[in-house]
Parts: structure tokens; C-alpha cells; sequence
């Protein structure tokens, strides 16, 4: 895995647009007021010519134009990291125009974007074997006062830390809009993480009655000897892996394309086992459970070593049964590793940057986690 330079004092931070730009409000003033920000901390600043383009249908310009701007910016000498504009739709359409092979001979670069730039974090580590950052788009650099996950990401751009603890509570409901571009999150709402254990400990009252195949519900609670009831007991979870992942919208698109090299990379990296990082954006607790199902199919579970899941859009919903946590669970729960899950990944603000392609150990007592990655 090869690992970019990081953000020194003073470089030259370049911005493309491969999904939407920053025309319209609220993104446009976000942007302006994010690059203000960053010239005042000395930095300097490199914009790509769909930044606030407005040509593309779900991205900001035609497929080529975007392709082609994001394979320039990349190798290019003239900007030391990328930071997409935002996400989008259809920056899918983008990848027949991006030179990946010449990418893969540049000099690794770092890229940060999530949502739809997962066509790119994600290709980054399967195509080109070098690291991404799965964290914020340009647009959120914007808020007044920043949020500590903006300073996280920065921090991770900069090298200042490689590792992050997960956030007291979340955005339910954005009060950002075009009258007020620069509203920091509405954090309103408790974290609380949810688990499943190999042991059958979980803190999920849905997942406790799960099937186990033959009609039966959960187990009896484990005890040890002296009679200390081990399912109740606040558990010590560690998870280690190389991270993997992003918004499945986007991953169960890619599968099955050219562009689906994912289990040749899950063999070339098996010894370390694949800690795989997943969230959603459109899909329902169903499309959520047939991505699931897509995904565990198609082989790219193989050598996991655990699952981070992040909080999707369609938090809280259930349909026929079925909820968020049921959605993810049913399909890996066969291969007895810790799943983490409502995490600080992906579209309910705020978000940890995590680093593609990197190494990682993830430590929870149930109640709070943090994530430290490597670099090897």
C-alpha cells in the first residue's frame, strides 16, 4: 500500500468537482467561506474548472470533462492533496475518462471526498494500491464555528494524528440552507453504539432474537464458572484490520464491473484481514440487506476481520420487520467477527476520516470507540 506526503505548512491544496460542484447555495458560499479559511492558515489553494460548474447531469460537467479534470489534478505537480467539491450522482460516468494506470505511476496523492467520491477512494485502493481518506468535502470547510471532525480531517491531511475518537452525538436534521450556508452541524442527537459480538453478545434488542437456522432465538447468556453472567458484562471489543469500504449506493454499482478488482485485493492483503467500513445514503433498510447479500455473494467478504457501520440515511426506518441493524447483520453474522455499527461514517454528520487502504485498530467498551490507523 503506498501512503501519499502529507499537507505541509504553506502547500498547495487542489479541489476538483468528478461528482457535483459548489454552484448553487448553499454549497457555493460554504465553499468561499472554506477557502477563506484556508488562506488564512497559510495554505494555498489550486481550483479545478468544474468547482462551480453546472454542465452534468448529477455531476458538474460531462463524464469526460470530469475525467479528465480529476486524472490532470491528480497528477499533477502543481497541488500536494485533493479535496472533492461534494458528492453527487453519477460520478460512475466519470471513470471510463479517468486514467487510472497513469494514476497508479504518479507520484500517491491524497484524496478526501465521501458519498459518491467513494468511486474514487474506494478505485484508489483496489485499482492503484494507495491510500485514500474517507472523510468531508470541501463544502463542509465552510461552516462557522468548524466542527471537531473538521479538525480531525485536517489534522489526518496534515499527519498531525492518526487516530480519533468517535463524537458525542449527530445531526438528525441539517438547519443548513441557502439563507444560512454557513450553520455549523445540529448536533441534537446521543451517539450510541451498537454491537454484535462473535459470542453472541449484543446491545441490539432486534439482533437478540435473530434466528439461528432452525427456528430457535438467541441462546442462553454465557457464564463463567463463578457464575459472573459474561453477556451482561460491559465487553472489551478490538478490532484490527486493513479498512476497506465506503458508501455502498456507489460499491454495489462498481461490483461486477471492470472496476471490481476487490477480491483480488482481499487475497493480495488476506494475512491482515479486511476491516471493512460501510454506510448508505439512498437505499432503504431493504436495498441496504440486497447490497448486503450482493456484496457476501460476489466473495468480497472473504479474510474480513470486522465490520464498522455507519449511521445510513434511513436511521430509525423499518419495513416488513426489518431494521437498520437486521439490514447489515443477517448476511456477515456467518463469518464470527465484531460488528460495530451507528459509527461516525457517512452521511449523518459528523464524520470520522478514516483512511482507506490503511491499517487499523478500533477499540470500544461498548459505549465509546476510537480508531487508530498505520500506515503500513
Amino acid at each position: 500500500m503506498k501512503y501519499p506526503e502529507f499537507l505541509q505548512s504553506g502547500g498547495i491544496i487542489g479541489f476538483v468537482a468528478p461528482s457535483c460542484g459548489c454552484a448553487d447555495e448553499p454549497y457555493r458560499s460554504a465553499f468561499d467561506n472554506a477557502q477563506r479559511r484556508w488562506r488564512e492558515m497559510g495554505y494555498r489553494l489550486q481550483l479545478g474548472p468544474n468547482c462551480y460548474a453546472q454542465e452534468g447531469i448529477g455531476i458538474s460537467n460531462t463524464p469526460e470533462k470530469c475525467g479528465e479534470e480529476l486524472t490532470e489534478y491528480y497528477c499533477s505537480g502543481d497541488n500536494d492533496v485533493l479535496i472533492s467539491c461534494g458528492g453527487g450522482e453519477l460520478m460512475c460516468e466519470t471513470l471510463d475518462y479517468v486514467d487510472f494506470e497513469g494514476i497508479k505511476q504518479a507520484r500517491p496523492k491524497w484524496y478526501m471526498g465521501f458519498s459518491d467520491n467513494t468511486n474514487m477512494t474506494f478505485l484508489l485502493a483496489t485499482l492503484c494500491d494507495t491510500a485514500s481518506i474517507y472523510g468531508p468535502c470541501a463544502g463542509a470547510f465552510g461552516m462557522e464555528p468548524w466542527h471537531k471532525s473538521l479538525e480531525d480531517a485536517m489534522d489526518l491531511l496534515r499527519g498531525r494524528r492518526l487516530a480519533f475518537d468517535g463524537y458525542d452525538r449527530w445531526e438528525k436534521e441539517s438547519l443548513k440552507d441557502g439563507e444560512h450556508p454557513l450553520l455549523p452541524y445540529n448536533v441534537t442527537e446521543k451517539s450510541v453504539i451498537r454491537y454484535a459480538l462473535p459470542d453472541g453478545r449484543t446491545n441490539v434488542e432486534s439482533l437478540s432474537k435473530v434466528q439461528d437456522g432452525t427456528g430457535v432465538y438467541a441462546k442462553e447468556h454465557p457464564t463463567e464458572k463463578d457464575g459472573t453472567d459474561t453477556m451482561n458484562a460491559a465487553p472489551q471489543i478490538e478490532l484490527r484490520g486493513r479498512l476497506l469500504g465506503g458508501c455502498m449506493d456507489c460499491l454495489v454499482n462498481l461490483l461486477g464491473t471492470k472496476y471490481d478488482k476487490v477480491t483480488e485485493f482481499t487475497e493480495r492483503y488476506r494475512d491482515d484481514g479486511i476491516l471493512w467500513f460501510l454506510e448508505s445514503c439512498d437505499l432503504n433498510v431493504m436495498s441496504v440487506r440486497r447490497a448486503m447479500w450482493q456484496m457476501e455473494h460476489a466473495g468480497w467478504f472473504k479474510h474480513c476481520s470486522g465490520f464498522l457501520i455507519g449511521r445510513p440515511l434511513c436511521h430509525g426506518q423499518e419495513m416488513m420487520g426489518l431494521d437498520q441493524y437486521g439490514a447489515v447483520y443477517e448476511t456477515i453474522r456467518k463469518y464470527n467477527v465484531p460488528v460495530l455499527m451507528d459509527l461516525d461514517i457517512g452521511h449523518l454528520s459528523p464524520m470520522m476520516p478514516l483512511v482507506c487502504g490503511s491499517m487499523a485498530r478500533v477499540a470500544s467498551d461498548g459505549t465509546r470507540y476510537s480508531v487508530e490507523m498505520m500506515l503500513r
